[in-house]
């Protein structure tokens, strides 16, 4: 259900932009007064304001509506500390009993020793003066 709402919240947003893109602005009226524009308008001489201004208004109403539905369902899964996948004190110290304690590694006596004359850098040589 939330993956539904998001789609249809998303696909709201894109109309609402193309429909604010679609209207005009306020200072478009001028021009219309001198004759131009009002003949070519898709909607009719009437312009095309009621039709955008109507379907953008109902368009932002079902977007703030999707949003507080999303809202509340991201409240809902995020109640309590513990849906948020960190553990409560009593899990830590359980976990802190059952882990075993690594002891330091100390060589066996059948182990052979390492020769401290080899090392992992490259042998060098000095020039001899």
């Amino acid at each position: 259900m939330e993956s539904i709402i998001l789609i249809v919240h998303i696909l709201l947003a894109l109309g609402i932009i193309g429909f604010v893109m679609l209207q005009q602005g306020k200072g478009a009226d001028a021009g219309a007064s001198f004759g131009g524009g009002a003949s070519q308008t898709v909607f009719g001489s009437s312009g095309s304001g009621n039709f955008l201004s109507r379907s953008t208004a109902i368009l932002a109403t079902v977007f703030f509506i999707t949003s507080l539905a999303l809202a509340v369902y991201a409240s809902q899964k995020a109640k309590s500390v513990t849906d948020l996948g960190i553990p409560s004190e009593e899990v830590i110290e359980k976990l802190e009993q059952d882990t075993p304690v690594v002891e330091e590694y100390a060589p066996s006596s059948d182990a052979p020793e390492l020769d401290a004359s080899v090392s992992d850098e490259p042998a060098v040589e000095k020039p001899a003066n």
